[in-house]
């Protein structure tokens, strides 16, 4: 095994292994087969004596499984009928653990864990999906067609569970016809035969509703609704369903041509609509009760806050800015009238094991807002149990929950104290029990079988070190569990003994480790993925650096590459890296996203450049205020974090202030133009790649979050996208994009080319890519891409 050596004091990063030297371009930006393919969707056998994972074949896009035993045993070939293993996505458990079922090639599947025989249940053209054990472990819930079905496991009976439409319930009764009143009122005969006609048709009805072996009598939920989801209820007393409606649309949809097809012609794609042309659909909540039938709304106005206004004051301030351009008051004073009531989305619905208590996740649609909430059936009311607020935007990650064993209480993570920490809250509870505090960051919590504790990964001790942690759910000390270093994710074991690490390092993407559920134990390597060819490279291994920064109390934390002739006397150039996303995080031990751009780097150093590269302003892994930091000002403080990057380099690296460049890509090359147009003098050449130019082009789960909407926050657009900023470009810049890019769309890249033009702007040049998408997926266009990076900084940057 190679020895991972993590000095935290001064992040100094050293890996132990004997390496040569020189990449080529050509061979960083070839299939990343040859760097090996990582273990994936990896799980426990049932027995908990070995692990299932799948792995890509090289120069296939085929993914085969594979079995290797957890004592670091030979790794056992593909099974070539597929049938030994499976996603663990849709593998469930009977409370006993004496039954697993799951889906294959969309049929159900069912094992009995004593006698290890697997049987077949269904085998249909249409796939099954969500399968479930109900109350007492002896049926199987699953999905067909829309439907909920129910497997008796002792009869062998499956029937439908409910019998749901949305539409209005016939009406019996006729239009007026005065020919049928005279009728009605001269013969009794008829007036007598209506009535028992009427009278057997309510015998049947509640004879079938008695029936248990007949099929569900229909409930009509009302007309104008399209259904999001369902949800049974283990113990089969009720549903939950999420309803919209059905009018409710996104907006236009944007096109996509595609020149380059096999048949020879243009072929037109439909893309998402983009942010705010319509008002995202409010859902509803219905209850249904499937014993009787019945059903009820769901109030939502019980949730705390759900009736406050957070953006009064944005759309004000957005009624004068919309006149002030021309519009007319009137109009849009019409269009920003706050809703009497909120809209939400539901997010997840979790039931407890017997069914007896459902847990409701809701955001909503202002982003404002996340709510936790039960359902008291008998009155047929949501019961609220926690509301996480955020004046900015709830975050979309951190938001798991779950059960405890006892169904009595649930575990969430909130944001509520600044980062996203553990708690634990009982049914009816006022006060949650936080597990966890302090300046660090908890995602991805499991529960052991007895209950007792949780499990977490935290970055604790380091914000780009993620390890194992163990906390009482009594409450507790969190004790530290695993100590590889780098970044590691974990599965519990069933009896909660050991754990399935994924491991990663920066230059070695994630592999699979075991190791006893216990502070101290020595974990076992069960795969080495990496080939032979890539770990002979000589890779530059940053540094991990703290960079003060000049506007908030706290550092920046950077990767920094050095060459490895580093002379502190001799004047650098540099490459300032950007990630993407916005709310992601790079600077950390793991093997990268980035994992060709980390290749790049070493390839940057070899050839004389310091490369620096920054969780900025908006970066994952830092907590909520760094997170929001860019709310309704996207572009500003980032920018403001690279100008406090540059001046770092130049005060203690010796670099050349006037020789740094900057490249990124998605929300990296947004921010390359927010930097050579809003700061012409702090880069000498940028190179954008899938670049935003407009946000108003962006989609709405996304940009509505940081800027609200054009309509109520026109401000936030404006003085967050580049095109406004296009007239004080000044230096070389290169702008990278592939047409099939259905996130960021190639329309934005023409739209600025368009606007460079009207300019009369000298010093640019746009690469498209035919055939790629968002992330290019074609080995030939990664290196013309980076090809012409490198020629950018080479003739740009690098010349003194």
């Amino acid at each position: 095994m190679e020895v991972r050596v993590a000095l935290l004091s001064t992040v100094v990063l050293l890996a132990c292994h004997a390496a040569t030297a020189g990449p080529s371009l050509e061979q960083i930006m070839a299939n990343p087969d040859w760097i090996g393919n990582q273990p994936e969707e990896a799980y426990w056998s049932d027995s908990g004596e070995a692990v299932f994972y799948r792995q890509k074949r090289s120069g296939e896009r085929i993914k085969d499984w594979y079995r290797v035993s957890v004592d670091g045993g030979e790794i056992q070939e593909p099974d070539p009928r597929g049938m030994t293993a499976s996603s663990n996505a849709s593998r469930v458990y009977n409370q006993a653990r004496s039954r697993v079922a799951w889906i294959h090639e969309g049929d159900l599947w069912i094992r009995s864990l004593p006698i290890g025989e697997s049987r077949q249940l269904t085998s249909t053209a249409n796939p099954e999906s969500a399968p479930m054990f109900m109350a007492g472990g002896d049926r199987i819930a699953y999905v067909s067609d829309g439907d909920y079905r129910v497997l008796d496991l002792q009869t062998g009976l499956t029937r439908q569970f409910a019998d749901l439409h949305l539409e209005k319930e016939p009406d019996n009764v006729p239009e007026f016809d005065a020919l049928r009143e005279q009728q009605m009122r001269i013969y009794e005969t008829v007036r007598e035969d209506k009535r028992l006609t009427e009278t057997l048709e309510k015998h049947q009805e509640d004879v079938h509703r008695g029936d248990t072996s007949r099929t569900p009598l229909p409930i009509y939920l009302g007309a104008d609704l399209r259904e999001v989801s369902r949800s049974l209820s283990p113990s089969g007393g009720y549903m939950l369903l999420v309803v919209e409606n059905e009018k409710d649309e996104p907006g236009q949809s944007g096109k996509m041509p595609n020149y380059v097809t096999e048949s020879g012609y243009t072929e037109i794609h439909d893309t998402r609509p983009r942010v705010g042309r319509n008002s995202p659909a409010g859902q509803d909540i219905l209850l249904i009760d499937l014993q009787n039938g019945s059903f009820e709304k769901l109030d939502q106005g019980v949730l705390p806050g759900i009736k406050k206004d957070p953006l009064r004051k944005i759309r004000k301030e957005a009624i004068a800015w919309h006149v002030a351009h021309g519009a007319d008051q009137e109009q849009v004073e019409e269009k920003l009238k706050a809703p009497d009531q909120r809209t939400l989305t539901v997010y997840e619905v979790s039931w407890n094991a017997d069914g007896s208590q459902v847990l409701l996740q809701m955001v909503a649609n202002d982003n404002k807002d996340r709510w936790l909430a039960t359902v008291d059936f008998d009155s047929a009311t949501l019961v609220p149990q926690h509301r996480l607020t955020d004046s900015a935007w709830i975050n979309w990650a951190n938001n798991e929950h779950g059960w405890m064993p006892d169904g009595k209480s649930f575990w969430y993570l909130s944001e509520e104290s600044g980062y996203s920490h553990l708690y634990l809250k009982s049914i009816g509870q006022k006060k949650p029990r936080s597990l966890t505090q302090g300046s660090f960051v908890v995602t991805e919590p499991e529960v052991d079988a007895s209950g007792l504790s949780l499990y977490v990964r935290a970055n604790r001790t380091h914000p780009g070190n993620y390890e194992i942690y163990k906390v009482p759910a009594a409450g507790g000390e969190l004790v530290q569990i695993s100590s590889l270093g780098g970044v590691n994710g974990f599965s519990l074991s069933a009896d909660g003994k050991r754990l399935l690490i994924t491991h990663s390092y920066i230059d070695r993407h994630p592999d699979l480790f075991v190791q006893d559920a216990e502070a101290g134990a020595e974990p076992l390597r069960l795969t080495d993925t990496s080939t032979d060819e890539y770990k002979a490279v000589a890779w530059v291994i940053p540094e991990i650096i703290e960079i003060p920064s000049s506007h908030v109390d706290r550092s920046i934390y950077s990767k920094l590459y050095l060459p490895a002739d580093y002379d502190p006397d001799k004047k650098y150039p540099a490459v300032m890296f950007v990630h993407g996303a916005g709310y992601t995080q790079n600077a950390h031990m793991g093997w990268p996203y980035y994992f060709r751009e980390f290749m790049f780097h070493t390839l940057l150093t070899e050839n004389g450049y310091i490369v620096i590269d920054m969780d900025y302003r908006a970066s994952k892994g830092y907590g909520r205020d760094w997170r929001t930091a860019i709310y309704r000002n996207m572009g500003h403080p980032e920018l403001e974090d690279f100008a406090d990057g540059v001046d770092f380099l130049v005060k203690n690296y010796n670099v050349d202030r006037d020789r740094v460049g900057i490249y990124g890509g998605s929300y990296g090359g947004f921010m390359t133009f927010m930097a050579l147009f809003r700061a012409p003098d702090l880069f000498a050449a940028g190179a954008a790649l899938r670049p935003v130019v407009d946000w108003q082009h962006y989609n709405h789960g996304y940009t509505s979050r940081m800027l609200n909407t054009p309509e109520v926050d026109p401000m936030a657009f404006e003085r967050s996208s580049p095109i406004g900023f296009v007239d004080n470009l000044q230096k070389p810049l290169l702008i990278a994009t592939g047409m099939q890019d259905d996130n960021v769309f190639f329309q934005d890249s023409v739209m600025l080319v368009q606007r460079l033009i009207e300019l009369q702007k000298e010093d640019f040049e746009i690469a498209i890519y035919p055939l790629d998408p968002h992330g290019l997926i074609h080995a030939d266009s990664w290196l013309d891409e980076y090809r012409r990076i490198y020629k950018l900084m080479e003739r740009h940057v690098k010349p003194e």
